[in-house]
């Protein structure tokens, strides 16, 4: 059979990069880039690999089943027949749902961002939802809630992403897109070359931060203290857009001295409803109607600084406006504090407000570095609210939501009662948190597994999972996943969560399975296309897509109902249906297809932000009804240096290109590039310890310890150290000696959305042989 060339796009991380592959005699040979794709600009040694991923020797490709005990060194498997696997399964699953209920069963999927599971990842939420769990173990907490969700409290959205191709000033926050989206590293260098501005916060000099105009180097989980501190520079200057804080912020509205509450209208009389701000240019209190989204006159000049008596059918009631309470907030964060916290110069601190004010538009993307620590989701809002005073929210050059194409919603939320979804572990505890949606930790799972706290989980099933080397505390993981009654793994290769399974389902590599992207995300231009990829080559052995497993999972659960009666084509047809593409388009098409979407800027001037006050939450009376404080206030990471003189650096982690997380080690092709897991340190902290370069090196932690190879990097601040990510063993055995996860306690998390400190620890190191 002669060659042939197939347009696709590569699924393996969120950058989901415009590739062509070359195909014969059911082989695939190779993936390059599509220029002439959106997101196609480049491509990685990942993308690259995708042959050798595909014939991998180390692959799963027939079901197979455990018949040896959880404690035996050899499982035992057992090669079986799908319809025996899924009717195990099934019959398993129902079992538990009837002796314990359905939330004794517990699900885990993997991230979206760094593999492949988001071309079936809605239907695997349908499943859970269809079949009544509400403990799911997502990546969300420690991956994206941080960047989707949590702003969500302030501007009523997700962050949105740059208008890179009309911004003035770019900061990245804890990203580096040069490892972790190819495709939006191209759209920030594109920016570049046209004048703009680039920032970059990060304790590495990595990526795009070598052609920053300001990187700041700051201590690992300290970002909190930086954006108050920036953020009072642009005050004290006036550098703000005191007319979009006026006009579109609860900033002016009243605080009561008394309780930190709003004041409400009521309190005023003649039956107002809503809140109110103080008129500077009548001297006298002023109504908002939120219903209205306007005050009580047309022309008012409402306050955002001062304090004012304010006289109520209660009595005379101490105000000030919200934007006061954040503004003094600020000003406790002056730069030479902001050095002493950071360890980013003051002087840099005054440069970054400027360049902000200076070059905008300014545009921003946060991302790992900011949701991996037990302070994220009050970061998360001090740089929200440090963005909201550009005024750039969804204009011009600044962080826009682009158009993308209308698809139905599949995920099922709607398939879970209320009453049970409130039966989520840790839900009580995090209100505001994931848990909300039924996406829990392992902090919550462990502790249901083994002790029955506060109720026994009995079975879990895993779409792709290794939570012993991305989550703290794998010694507990190991633990909880030896007691469990039940446990099916679905995954390509074995990885050392696997191991514990009672069945082990193959499946097929993205390359020899359909997904479907609706948007790629960089811009207007890129996230109006609609993209089919179909399989490219057969699948290996019997090893099945994600969604036949689900649909015919749910068949056998008698949901059948939800899943299109087991018919995968007909839930696709179903999904696409909004769009007004068809399948049979898309498959004409493979390049995919084009839609005429129009950007609309500042859609807040016609139907304000999603928030309590339709406007942006300055100050949060939902994160006052759940006990936190109601304004981002910085607390160090528990796990910092000074509170264990034992451990004096400060522990953080990042990843190296040619992996993603825990996957592909087992390729030689990316092997060869990076053979074992690395820890950067700096060369006077190192010699202190009298360790060389290239010296295999211990780390230690009040959790545990972690193998790896030393590697000098001496623009790191001299107190910090940064391990790579994702390994498991040193050697390729058994033993998980290599496993920065082992390094980091689950004791302490963010207490709104659980995060836990895989960026913000604390450890020590030596040589592993003590130089003589």
């Amino acid at each position: 059979m002669a060659k042939e060339t197939i347009h696709a796009y590569c699924p393996l991380c969120i950058s989901h990069c415009g590739c062509i592959a070359t195909v014969e005699d059911g082989r695939l040979l190779k993936l390059e880039a599509d220029p002439e794709h959106p997101t196609g600009k480049g491509f990685c040694i990942k993308g690259k690999s995708a042959p050798e991923q595909v014939e991998s020797p180390e692959r799963l490709l027939y079901p197979m089943k455990r018949t040896a005990p959880r404690d035996a060194i050899d499982p035992g498997w057992q090669r079986i027949s799908w319809d025996e696997a899924l009717e195990i399964t099934a019959q398993n699953l129902q079992r538990l749902a009837g002796e314990s209920g359905a939330e004794s069963v517990a699900f885990s999927v993997t991230t979206p961002s760094g593999t492949a599971v988001g071309d079936a990842m809605p239907w695997m939420f349908r499943l859970i939802n269809a079949f009544g769990s509400p403990n799911t173990v997502w990546t969300t907490h420690v991956c994206n809630w941080h960047k989707d969700f949590t702003p969500q409290l302030t501007v009523g959205t997700d962050n949105g992403m740059p208008d890179y191709a009309n911004t003035g000033c770019i900061i990245h926050w804890g990203f580096n897109p040069t490892t972790t989206w190819p495709a939006q590293a191209q759209a920030a260098n594109a920016a570049i070359k046209h004048g703009a501005k680039l920032i970059v916060v990060d304790p590495r000099r990595s990526g795009l931060a070598n052609k920053a105009d300001l990187w700041l180097r700051l201590r690992p989980g300290t970002d909190g203290a930086l954006m108050l501190g920036i953020a009072a520079e642009l005050l004290r200057n006036d550098w703000y857009d005191q007319g979009f804080i006026r006009d579109w912020s609860n900033g002016p509205f009243l605080v009561c001295a008394d309780n930190g509450r709003f004041l409400d209208a009521q309190l005023l009389g003649a039956g107002r409803t809503g809140y109110v701000a103080w008129d500077s240019s009548r001297q006298q209190p002023i109504h908002y109607d939120t219903v209205s989204r306007s005050f009580e006159h047309d022309k008012v000049e409402p306050a955002l600084f001062g304090e004012y008596p304010i006289a109520t059918c209660e009595g005379e009631i101490t105000c000030r406006p919200a934007f006061s309470h954040y503004a003094a907030l600020c000003r406790d964060y002056p730069p030479e504090r902001v050095e002493a916290l950071t360890g980013v110069p003051a002087e840099q601190v005054r440069e970054a407000a400027r360049l902000m004010h200076q070059s905008g538009p300014v545009s921003f993307y946060a991302w790992a570095g900011l949701a991996q620590s037990d302070n994220a989701t009050q970061t998360s809002r001090a740089l929200s609210l440090l963005y909201s005073l550009t005024g750039d929210l969804d204009a011009p050059g600044g962080n826009v939501t682009f158009t993308k194409p209308a698809l139905n919603n599949v995920m099922g939320l709607e398939l879970m009662s209320a009453q049970q979804r409130k039966r989520a572990l840790g839900v009580d505890a995090h209100p505001l948190g994931p848990h909300q949606n039924g996406w829990i930790t392992t902090r919550e799972l462990y502790p249901a597994i083994t002790e029955g706290n506060p109720y026994q989980v009995r079975g879990l099933f895993a779409f792709g999972s290794n939570l012993l080397t991305s989550r703290p505390r794998p010694d507990q993981g190991e633990a909880a996943l030896a007691r469990l009654d039940f446990y099916v793994h679905c995954d390509l290769h074995h990885n050392p969560m696997s191991r514990f399974a009672d069945l082990l389902l193959p499946v097929a590599s993205p390359w020899e399975r359909s997904g479907l992207m609706a948007g790629f995300a960089i811009s207007q231009e890129a996230d109006a296309r609609l993209q089919l990829r179909s399989p490219l080559v057969p699948a290996q052995g019997e090893a099945r897509a994600e969604q036949w497993i689900i649909f015919e999972l749910a068949k056998r659960l008698g949901l059948g109902e939800h899943f299109f009666d087991g018919d995968v084509e007909a839930g696709l047809r179903h999904l696409l249906a909004p769009s007004g593409v068809s399948l049979e388009q898309l498959r004409q098409q493979p390049q995919g297809v084009q839609l005429p979407l129009p950007l609309h800027y500042r859609k807040y001037k016609t139907r304000g932000f999603n928030t309590p006050s339709g406007r942006v939450e300055i100050y949060s009376e939902q994160l006052l009804d759940a006990g936190q404080s109601p304004l981002p206030d910085y607390v160090a990471p528990a796990n910092s240096p000074q509170h264990a003189g034992r451990y004096p650096l400060h522990l953080t982690s990042a990843k190296w290109i040619p992996y993603c997380h825990s996957q592909y080690r087992d390729i030689p092709r990316l092997r060869r590039l990076l053979p074992e897991p690395l820890v950067e340190i700096h060369p006077a902290t190192a010699a202190a310890r009298q360790i060389a370069d290239g010296d295999e090196v211990v780390l230690s932690s009040p959790a545990g310890q972690m193998r790896a190879r030393a590697r000098y990097n001496p623009e790191l601040l001299a107190e910090v150290v940064c391990a790579h990510y994702g390994w498991w063993s040193w050697n390729d055995s058994a033993k998980g000696d290599a496993n920065f996860a082992a390094l980091i306690d689950n004791r302490v998390a963010d207490p709104i959305s659980g995060s836990l400190p895989l960026r913000s620890g604390q450890c020590e190191i030596r040589a592993l042989e003590a130089h003589g």
